[in-house]
């Protein structure tokens, strides 16, 4: 499973990230941890890095591609990722793209968590009240003006990449502002779909396929000997109330293709219903 989430900031992608990892067992690549973890282990990408970082600039997108792509190299990352904080741009997921495609994987869904950005303000306008009231130290980025201008920059700068992941067929999303539990459910209600689909379609097409290979046309069923004995009386009762003869030739057919037991009761009521049809128009 390799997953994008995408939201603004505040929309909840860490949390439901940490419940992926724990449920799915994928790890979740960030590309701040991936890039200190770089430079801690001087690898030649990280080395770059490092310099880059050392004079407080933005380290460029070749660098965190390099980054992510030693990354998806270990073993803990087989089974799958969710990438958090990348990409951020059109450009950063194209060259993501090319790294997936020449690796020969496939991301498998973008998930948007869609959020009301009035609703985030006052999330954390009432949270850093709080923590006011109880005497917290409040985190300089977690301040209303802060958050304004995070969100300002997402819309700028990540806001396209819907439109870029919805042309690929990749894009969903999900109403950010439900509980968390009910974010959790909706998003893995999602991946579980996704996964029905592509195992109904594989069923049906190996179905196809065995049916073209030899399935014969399945033979009608005979009639059961009890319902031929119920129906052979009456077409014999029939025959011989109408013509006050012996049976007709269908009447004794239809007793011919009954079994020796059977066809011995249907003589006898045969000949009995006769009697009554002669009783009848004797008194007639």
């Amino acid at each position: 499973m390799r997953l994008i989430l995408l939201g603004p900031p505040g929309s909840g992608k860490g949390t439901q990230a940490q419940r992926l990892v724990h449920r799915h067992g994928i790890v979740q690549l960030s590309t701040g941890e991936m890039l200190r973890a770089a430079v801690a282990a001087q690898t030649p990408v990280g080395l770059k890095a490092k310099d880059v970082m050392a004079s407080g600039g933005l380290v460029p997108d070749e660098i965190v591609i390099g980054i992510i792509s030693d990354r998806l190299d270990q073993p803990d990352a087989a089974k799958g990722f969710i990438l958090d904080g990348f990409p951020r741009t059109v450009p950063q997921a194209e060259a993501l793209d090319e790294l997936l495609k020449k690796k020969h994987m496939r991301l498998d869904a973008v998930i948007e968590l869609r959020v009301n950005e009035s609703a985030l303000l006052q999330r954390v306008e009432t949270r850093v009240a709080e923590m006011r009231a109880r005497g917290e130290d409040v985190r300089i980025d977690d301040t209303p003006e802060v958050l304004t201008k995070r969100l300002a920059s997402y819309r700028s700068l990540t806001e396209p990449l819907i439109h870029y992941y919805s042309e690929r067929r990749k894009h969903l999303t999900v109403d950010g502002m439900m509980t968390i539990e009910h974010v959790t459910r909706e998003i893995n209600r999602i991946l579980s779909a996704i996964g029905a689909v592509e195992a109904k379609a594989a069923s049906k097409a190996t179905a196809a396929r065995k049916a073209k290979k030899g399935a014969k046309p399945a033979a009608k069923k005979a009639p059961k000997p009890a319902a031929r004995a119920a129906k052979a009386p009456r077409k014999v009762g029939r025959a011989l109330g109408k013509a006050g003869k012996p049976a007709s030739r269908a009447a004794k057919k239809a007793v011919r293709k009954l079994p020796a037991g059977s066809r011995t009761r249907v003589i006898r009521k045969a000949g009995k219903a006769a009697k009554r049809v002669t009783k009848k128009r004797a008194k007639a």
